[in-house]
């Protein structure tokens, strides 16, 4: 059966973001539709595709909609979901290296490109909330202390609703068990735990020798570790450039699955992340709605028709 005549069948791939081979990276899933699905069928599809995130592709009057969900819950912003929704559609055919794309997400419109001289690259503007310094619980200076058996030396929460802990340099941040389910609850929406890194013995990126690491806990996400995660360096990376004094850093996850990316400075409040990605698998997706538990498994609605109040309404305004 073609896929024009079943409107069940949805192109899909699994890219490891942030990686240049195999096993490495954050693997997200990808999927292309021609026609909006209801919130409860992509959640479903994101609990059985059972990546840190899927993205969801959806055309819309010649403009690209984009939404990422974990295996339990939507979320407003996913950096390596958007480095590889932008690398599938060049997969697909769909985007031209070198050509601007902007896609239309719940953390408004996103910038992106995929690189013309390098192959499976790509670049992607992110949102850079900022950070506010606080203090961190005593709960949390424990945990930081029983697990690295060091001590924070700065402490900040975001209006991305990320926290953020630095370290230093001599704590064993990428060796430590660091259980997720006993981070304080204030701290389980998503926490970054980092640190500098030596340029001359560190990991590099795109032949840049890496500054800094980090490891992102978010149990409150349903992600006990995140292996790669663009939201927390598009977050930390312009503390970094301050400090270091640098225009351009590079920056590394330290996770059971390593990667990391070059992060600059854009426009007001924004931060270019630069990454690779390597495809994994490739395929197509055979969706019936009343066994991914849709909200709506009548007929399926018009392609390119946007039902009011729906997940997909509002992301052009």
């Amino acid at each position: 059966m073609s896929r024009a005549a079943d409107p069940g069948l949805h192109p899909a791939v699994l890219v490891e973001a942030f990686a240049s081979r195999p096993c490495e990276g954050n693997g997200a899933a990808v999927v292309l539709l021609d026609r909006p699905l209801e919130d409860g069928e992509m959640q479903a599809l994101a609990r059985s595709l059972n990546q840190s995130e899927t993205a969801f592709l959806l055309p819309h009057g010649g403009q690209w909609l984009l939404r990422w969900f974990t295996p339990t819950c939507e979320v407003p912003l996913c950096g390596h979901g958007t480095l590889a929704a932008v690398l599938a559609l060049g997969h697909w055919g769909r985007l031209a290296a070198g050509q601007p794309l902007t896609l239309h997400s719940r953390s408004g419109p996103l910038w992106a490109q995929l690189d013309a001289a390098v192959d499976g690259v790509a670049q992607i503007v992110l949102p850079s909330s900022g950070l506010i310094p606080a203090g961190p619980s005593p709960a949390l200076e424990v945990f930081v202390q029983e697990r690295l058996q060091s001590a924070l030396e700065g402490y900040w929460t975001s209006p991305l609703g990320y926290t953020v802990g630095l370290l230093p340099a001599d704590a064993a941040l990428a060796t430590a068990v660091l259980p997720s389910r006993d981070l304080p609850e204030a701290d389980q929406g998503g926490l970054v735990l980092m640190q500098p890194l030596d340029p001359c013995t560190g990991p590099r990126v795109l032949d840049m020798p890496c500054r800094y690491q980090l490891r992102f806990l978010a149990p409150g996400l349903g992600i006990d570790e995140d292996p790669v995660t663009g939201s927390a360096h598009a977050l930390v990376a312009p503390w970094w450039l301050e400090r270091l004094a640098l225009e351009r850093v590079a920056g590394w996850q330290c996770s059971h699955r390593p990667g990391g990316m070059l992060c600059e400075h854009a426009s007001s409040g924004m931060i270019r992340l630069c990454g690779s990605g390597h495809l994994l698998w490739d395929g197509t997706l055979h969706l019936d709605s009343r066994a991914c538990g849709g909200e709506s498994p009548g007929q399926p609605s018009p392609p390119g028709a946007i039902r009011a109040g729906c997940g997909w309404d509002g992301l052009l305004a």
